[in-house]
Order: C-alpha cells, then sequence, then structure tokens
C-alpha cells in the first residue's frame, strides 16, 4: 500500500524539478486563538508568506485567514470574510496586522516585558548580549524609543 505525499512536498519537488527554489519554510499551521501561542504563529505566518512569495494584501489577508480555525477564531474570519465580500476592494494591511494583533496577542507578555526592562540591569552579562535581551524586551514591552534609552543608561 503506497502513501501519498503530503500536497506542499508534491509542490516543493514540483518546485526544484522546475528550477524554483524549494521553500524551506514550513507551513505553520493552525492557529486555535490561543493567546500564547500567538506571537509564534503570527511569525510563521509571516515567513510563510514572504516564502510563498504572496505580497497583494488581500491575498495575505485570505491566506492569514485559512489559518484559523476553532470556535472563536471561527466567528472572527467568519465576521472577516462578509467584510471582504461587502467590500470588494482592498483591504488596508497595517489595518487588518492592528486588528488581528489586538484581538488575539497575549496582552499579558507585553506587562510581563514592561515589569523586566524597567527591573533589567546588565550585571556580569556580556554587553552585547545585554543589549540583543534588552532591545527585545522593548520590542516585547512597546517602549518607546526615549524612555529605552533611559533605561538603557539606567540599567549599564
Amino acid at each position: 500500500m503506497s502513501v501519498a505525499p503530503a500536497p506542499a512536498a508534491v509542490a516543493n519537488s514540483e518546485n526544484v524539478q522546475a528550477g524554483l527554489p524549494k521553500n524551506m519554510v514550513p507551513d505553520p499551521g493552525w492557529f486555535d486563538g490561543d493567546r500564547t501561542k500567538f506571537e509564534d504563529r503570527w511569525r510563521g505566518i509571516r515567513l510563510f508568506l514572504k516564502s510563498n512569495r504572496v505580497f497583494e494584501t488581500n491575498d495575505r489577508i485570505t491566506a492569514i485567514l485559512a489559518h484559523l480555525r476553532g470556535d472563536i477564531v471561527g466567528i472572527y474570519t467568519q465576521k472577516k470574510l462578509d467584510k471582504l465580500d461587502e467590500e470588494l476592494g482592498t483591504q488596508d494591511w497595517d489595518d487588518f496586522v492592528k486588528e488581528i494583533k489586538m484581538t488575539f496577542s497575549d496582552k499579558s507578555k507585553a506587562a510581563d516585558a514592561e515589569w523586566k526592562i524597567e527591573m533589567f540591569k546588565q550585571g556580569k552579562q556580556n554587553i552585547a548580549d545585554f543589549i540583543i535581551e534588552f532591545e527585545a524586551l522593548a520590542m516585547k514591552a512597546e517602549t518607546d524609543e526615549l524612555h529605552a534609552i533611559f533605561l538603557l543608561k539606567k540599567n549599564v
């Protein structure tokens, strides 16, 4: 009994045979609304869209909506699909990104990062490692640039 290859595997082998680069970014899978997993899923779907050269706004939004499954996200998806059908034009990508992040991101992660960055000290840590970790915390905490500079000077 033979098993048929997965569609992604077929597409990848067809790409290689056609002389196109093999897609190195795996499909991120479904997002079920678990806010603690949103950040990783969001990064995964963005990488997946870039690697598959999906650049048109409506195509990107449709592909993202196709990766949302479950109760709450299913309702959100249906609402967005209805809106896309009504408007028939191109939606604004930045507005969509703001909306989906506001709807599904884990708000406690930003609050935790905000608290950590306020208390973050270099200590005996290598300056390069300290800066990398500091920048990651500042990004997660959504700290504005002036406040980040103040905290950096205070904590080095």
